[in-house]
């Protein structure tokens, strides 16, 4: 019957979901954001929180994605699961402060209830993070069950056995000599037609798009699923953030890393320049190399590379499928972009990029003064 159905239907849902899905939409992107930073640093609660830290004390980690379902073949999240719990038990005994990001559920593909049934360990290591108000949960395009039921307080409740606010961003204050500085997480989605839409069409894509794709077991057209929409998504929210004043933006949503407004083969690339212009062959050598690897994962490098302002990080994701996950940290003045590995059995944590808050933002602020 499902062979029979998606003859059918392919055709219906390919064009429905290529028109009217996830496909960004500059204008629309833009007011989003806006509206959302905006009614969080203005107070709206409902909306997300400002958090205040010290630059030099405050500890953050941020993932998304995890995508976690009934641990069936399906379930993007099993391979990850090890690394994701290691990593969890090293931020809670060093002290930082847990995002979640958004997509953290699949429940576009599953049933809140099965999830809570095959999840129990990550919910529970996360729960540990709650008595210490070290925990923030935003919701996302995968998981908008928990902004729009109204039985989803219940039940985080007793997922977490405590009252889990859920918001849609929020935003890390920090102050940088006599200058107020916003760091604004949320997960991505915003300006989507449908999954940040209305009531109805939020509530269409959660309850009855979404599992009837699921279901047909037909892809929408996503970011995470098409490269030329991630590369669009990113561009959009990279203009959208280098627009605004001694902010930085983090999403997720892509499942593409991205640090300094770069992806990995971008900042391969600019360190090619560099080897280059000092003449450094064995550096030289060592980064074709890698460039040469990292094409199969990242396919477009932009043309205007050079000259972007560092303000947009995306976390990546916690759903590859060779069971590494990858976040942003914030902590002792640093932005850092991190993968967690196994090797001989354990779980690793590897920095992959870093650097000093105060010197992403004298480089911001050069470019905007340049342009």
């Amino acid at each position: 019957m499902r062979r029979l159905l998606q003859k059918l239907f392919l055709k219906p849902v390919l064009w429905l979901s290529n028109r009217y899905s996830s496909r960004p939409d500059k204008a629309r992107v833009f007011t989003a954001l806006s509206d959302l930073f905006f009614a969080i640093l203005n107070g709206d609660r409902k909306k997300g929180l400002v958090v205040p830290f010290d630059i030099t004390t405050g500890k953050f980690i941020i993932f998304s994605d995890q995508h976690k379902g009934r641990r069936n073949g399906a379930d993007d999240f099993a391979i990850c699961e090890p690394n994701y719990l290691s990593a969890l038990d090293f931020y809670y005994q060093q002290g930082y402060h847990l995002i979640a990001l958004g997509d953290c559920e699949e429940l576009w593909e599953n049933t809140v209830q099965a999830v809570m049934k095959h999840q129990k360990p990550s919910f529970e290591k996360e729960a540990q993070f709650i008595p210490k108000n070290a925990f923030i949960k935003i919701f996302g395009n995968h998981d908008l069950f928990w902004a729009n039921d109204p039985f989803a307080p219940f039940l985080l409740r007793e997922i977490y056995d405590n009252e889990v606010p859920i918001y849609e961003g929020v935003i890390l204050q920090t102050t940088i000599g006599n200058q107020t500085i916003n760091i604004f997480c949320t997960h991505g989605h915003q300006g989507d037609a449908v999954s940040d839409g209305n009531w109805f069409s939020k509530f269409f894509i959660s309850r009855i798009w979404a599992p009837f794709q699921s279901y047909l077991r037909i892809n929408p057209n996503t970011p995470a699923y098409d490269a030329n929409l991630k590369t669009l998504h990113n561009n959009i929210m990279y203009q959208w953030a280098a627009e605004q004043k001694n902010l930085f933006l983090v999403t997720g949503h892509t499942h593409q890393p991205l640090f300094e407004s770069l992806t990995h083969l971008e900042r391969l690339c600019r360190q090619l320049l560099f080897a280059q212009q000092v003449a450094d062959a064995a550096m030289i050598r060592e980064l074709e190399k890698e460039i040469e690897l990292r094409k199969f994962e990242y396919k477009n490098v932009a043309d205007d590379f050079l000259s972007l302002q560092p303000t947009y990080f995306n976390t990546g994701c916690c759903c590859f499928s060779d069971g590494e996950i990858t976040g942003i940290e914030i902590e002792e003045n640093c932005f850092r972009l991190i993968k967690w590995t196994r090797k001989d059995g354990d779980s690793k944590r590897v920095i992959l990029e870093e650097a000093p808050l105060e010197e992403l933002l004298e480089q911001q602020q050069q470019k905007t003064t340049a342009d």
